[in-house]
């Protein structure tokens, strides 16, 4: 059996999509050795994972370095990737939302400032409802600019609202639900198709997802 190739995001998420990968028998052992290294085959199993940054892993499937991968579905909603959308593995479960201080108020006869790590997503959501806005892209915590008076809201992932609440700000609206997926190389599906769809049945069977 040819190896596909799957990268997986580093940190929890990813060693609980492994978890997920091992119980359907496509296990590593050494993956879960105390290493630096990034890359782990086990030939047996017909697999190959590697450690990636979770918002550049859809970039290895989307280019072909990767076969498969799992991915935010905030990620691919902000990047729009030309790649397989297989399944969706329910977890890494939160939401994609709009927060600001408490009381806040919105000003009409302005632009509504928002600051985000997602624009593409805010910019979408925002010409849905028509709303004149100043897009701030930020690359750190976002959580910050309405304090500081840099924009009115915030859009970012909320998991369980601690942080927002800590600094003083609420949650008033939800854009979209965000949890991971399992997705593939387009021509990877193509001439890897059955040991891609023999990967993608055993999750399937895990996640009991039966479409």
């Amino acid at each position: 059996m040819e190896c596909v190739n799957i990268a997986l995001p580093k940190g929890r998420l990813g060693k609980t999509v492994y978890d997920m990968l091992a119980s359907a028998g496509f296990e590593c052992p050494e993956l879960l050795e105390e290493n630096r290294r990034l890359v782990f085959e086990n030939a047996e199993a017909g697999v190959r994972y590697f450690w990636v940054k979770p918002s550049d892993v859809s970039v290895y499937v989307e280019r072909g370095a990767a076969d498969m991968g799992v991915a935010g579905s905030d990620i691919l909603r902000e990047y729009t990737p030309e790649v397989y959308e297989l399944l969706d593995l329910g977890v890494g479960v939160c939401r994609m939302a709009v927060a600001a201080p408490r009381g806040f108020e919105y000003h009409p006869s302005r632009p509504l400032r928002v600051a985000t790590k997602f624009p593409n997503i805010a910019s979408r959501y925002y010409a849905g409802q028509g709303r004149d806005i100043d897009i701030i892209k930020l690359n750190g915590s976002v959580e910050i600019a309405p304090l500081l008076g840099l924009s009115d809201v915030i859009v970012d992932i909320v998991e369980t609202g601690k942080t927002l609440r800590e600094n003083g700000l609420e949650a008033f609206e939800t854009i979209m639900p965000i949890s991971a997926r399992l997705i593939a190389n387009k021509a990877s599906f193509q001439f890897k198709n059955a040991e891609i769809s023999l990967i993608h049945s055993a999750l399937k069977r895990i996640t009991g997802e039966t479409k």
